[in-house]
């Protein structure tokens, strides 16, 4: 096993975890309820790894991809409704991503905002272009490796281990008023619902049939998958403890991005907020390369297209078209004047309505022994497939009732 090919892992696991929304959402948890929901990190943490796990497995030893199992489980009709909401949430995510990217670069160079928009959408058609998959991986996945200062933030801000030990128990707080219980629940929902965004799946999945991933690649699959999300998810129990301790006692709830790269001022000053933004910057461009692929992988995969990052973009022209239009209309989107920030947290509540549509099918042929045969799951992952079904069932179904309910957890 290559020590290179864990970027994959890594890759998904930044671009996943660590992209706008949770920047901004992570550090709104701890700033509104403190540590107390540092637990649904956890749970979006194994899911997301059982899911890719499962996804990657699937690609080494079936070569199937993501969407070709969705059509073939679940029908044409219903395959292809699954389809159109997930390219609106993925080109929705891709939006807010680009728009980070632009507001990153705002904060470096001070150009204006929309301008800084369009630098940021060509920046990103031209790395798709010109990089192969292997160097896409590899670049964002090293760069983003900058977010790492935020765990010296955290620590360095001295939170309190025994409340921080505390907030990792499944808890609901006994004093929150109906409105705030809400909010609360709502925060639940979408931490995990963040955490286990589909197109991850997708980009992963696709990567490893890029890769030409066999049953010998199935360590270098589980290896990608645990070490990426326990970086990623480390990453987000830092974002909450920075608010907790930053905004929690100043009862703010920081709105913007430049507010998460606050705490690294205050511990290691300019130094600190350019490696932060440095990684962000990475990090939301990995996660933007992420969303515009997976949106071309879905379609040419559902539809049977050529497609792939290692072929010449003659080769696969309806592939390599869908992932630049995913990008065009991200950028169209920004230039209407909708805060990057209330465009991921719509996506993240939508993504996980969407969720079971593309869960149900990848668990079904990891247990299929016509595809798999002896590399179907385990005990140990047949459970916790069944546990996260019902998890990600009641998510869905409660996702919208509190989004609307908690006012978009402002309430």
């Amino acid at each position: 096993m290559n020590f290179l090919d864990i970027f994959l892992g890594v890759l998904t696991a930044v671009g996943g975890f660590i992209d706008i929304s949770n920047l901004v959402f992570n550090t709104q948890a701890g700033a509104i309820f403190h540590y107390s929901l540092l637990w649904p990190i956890v749970i979006g943490a194994i899911g997301i790894a059982l899911y890719s796990e499962m996804a990657g497995r699937i690609a080494a030893v079936a070569k199937k991809p993501d969407f070709d199992l969705i059509r073939e489980r679940m029908g044409f009709p219903l395959g292809m409704t699954t389809l159109i909401a997930s390219l609106f949430i993925t080109i929705m995510t891709c939006a807010a991503e680009i728009g980070g990217i632009a507001i990153v670069l705002r904060l470096l160079s001070a150009l204006p905002y929309f301008f800084t928009i369009l630098i940021a959408g060509l920046i990103i058609l031209l790395v798709l272009w010109l990089l192969k998959f292997k160097w896409l991986e590899r670049v964002f996945g090293f760069l983003g490796l900058f977010l790492l200062v935020l765990i010296l933030v955290a620590f360095n801000l001295h939170p309190n281990l025994k409340l921080v030990g505390e907030g990792f128990i499944p808890q609901i707080p006994s004093h929150l008023s109906p409105p705030h219980l809400f909010s609360y629940l709502y925060f639940v929902i979408g931490v995990i619902s963040s955490i286990i965004m589909p197109y991850n799946v997708f980009f992963y999945s696709s990567g490893g049939i890029e890769e030409h991933w066999t049953a010998k690649d199935l360590l270098t699959n589980r290896v990608s998958t645990y070490v990426g999300y326990i970086f990623g998810s480390v990453l987000a129990v830092a974002l909450t403890i920075i608010g907790a301790i930053i905004f929690h006692p100043l009862g703010i709830q920081p709105q913007l991005l430049n507010s998460v790269a606050l705490g690294s001022t205050i511990v290691f000053g300019k130094i600190g907020l350019i490696m932060v933004l440095l990684g962000i910057l990475f990090a939301v461009g990995g996660a933007a390369v992420e969303t515009s692929l997976a949106g071309a992988y879905s379609l040419s995969q559902f539809f049977g297209w050529h497609w792939g990052r290692y072929e010449k973009p003659s080769k696969t022209p309806f592939f390599t078209l869908t992932w630049i239009i995913i990008i065009v209309i991200a950028v169209l989107i920004l230039f209407s004047g909708i805060n990057p920030v209330s465009i991921t947290q719509y996506a993240v509540i939508f993504s996980i309505v969407a969720l079971p549509f593309t869960y149900i099918p990848i668990y079904l042929v990891s247990n299929d022994k016509f595809y798999m045969g002896k590399y179907v799951n385990g005990r140990i992952t047949n459970t916790l497939g069944i546990v996260y079904l019902i998890i990600i069932v009641i998510c869905a179904v409660t996702a919208l009732p509190l989004f609307f309910l908690s006012q978009g957890g402002s309430t």
